[in-house]
């Protein structure tokens, strides 16, 4: 395949913030807050630029922007998630939204492609449709290459550093919800708490880290749930090893508490819950500091 940039592709596609030195062994990632659009992308999609960012995790990255300074890594993506999503296998497709036949590697019949919401996705949040037609398959290529193998090496390589410097590795992997389950969704209609955490049932983490989080959110006054309706998508359960000493941890956050989910714009309490995120993001660091040396 060509190395030359599709017009649908973003560059560059992340941005990596990092602390001088680190410090620590966390690392946060923001795969879907991503809000550079491409007008080819906008112009060959049936949604006006507000839908279109129904699916983005509008301002995450901004809501942990504080980590590096604390001394921990922040990865964002640039790229929006309606155009591909890190948060999936390299190749979990729909055979409906393309041209041709897809190569026999691909995934077709996973949860998320029933739901339109694989790698490339084929509806937004809200379940509107994207596109106005079918794609080549070689669009959906030249995405994966050039956005999100992108964003998998560089957070692969963020966690072999701290892993190499402090012998193990915390991954953040921060998100935000709907404040209401969508038609897609597995609790649509219904009304959700402020932070869903998730570790893959337990899988994907040492049982004190999601528990800690657990108890720190809830004393900041937060109603809290664990692995409903979001148990970690792709990146969780990939990256989080345990028994390797690479640990990863979802955090899924209420939109109803920092932001106007119509307007998409900041919402009066977004400061006050920056504050506390970073205030998590401190105390992080301190109790992965302390489990290191005990």
């Amino acid at each position: 395949m060509s190395q030359s940039h599709s017009a649908f592709t973003v560059y560059p596609p992340i941005e990596v913030v990092q602390p001088e030195p680190p410090g620590t062994p966390l690392v946060f990632s923001s795969p879907h807050s991503g809000n550079v659009y491409p007008a080819a992308f906008v112009s060959a999609s049936r949604l006006d630029p507000l839908m279109l960012r129904r699916s983005e995790d509008a301002f995450v990255d901004e809501l942990f922007a504080a980590a590096p300074g604390l001394g921990a890594p922040l990865l964002k993506a640039r790229f929006p998630r309606a155009l591909v999503d890190p948060n999936r296998e390299p190749y979990e497709l729909d055979p409906g939204m393309f041209a041709e036949d897809l190569p026999e590697y691909v995934n077709r019949s996973s949860p998320r492609v029933g739901a339109g919401l694989g790698t490339i996705a084929r509806i937004v949040a809200s379940g509107a449709e994207i596109y106005n037609g079918k794609l080549a398959f070689a669009e959906a290529e030249a995405r994966i290459e050039q956005l999100y193998r992108p964003y998998h090496a560089a957070l692969d390589a963020l966690i072999e550093d701290a892993q190499r410097r402090c012998g193990q590795a915390w991954l953040i992997d921060c998100h935000s919800m709907p404040a209401i389950g969508g038609p897609m969704d597995r609790d649509p209609g219904k009304r959700r708490v402020d932070f869903v955490l998730g570790d893959a049932h337990g899988t994907s983490c040492a049982p004190w880290l999601i528990d800690w989080t657990d108890s720190f959110l809830r004393g900041l006054g937060y109603s809290v749930t664990r692995n409903d309706p979001f148990a970690g998508g792709f990146i969780t359960r990939h990256y989080g090893r345990p028994a390797k000493g690479r640990h990863a941890l979802q955090i899924e956050i209420n939109r109803r508490l920092y932001m106007d989910e119509e307007r998409i714009e900041h919402g009066p309490a977004f400061t006050e819950l920056s504050r506390h995120l970073t205030e998590f993001v401190q105390a992080a660091i301190d109790i992965c500091a302390r489990k290191l040396v005990s």
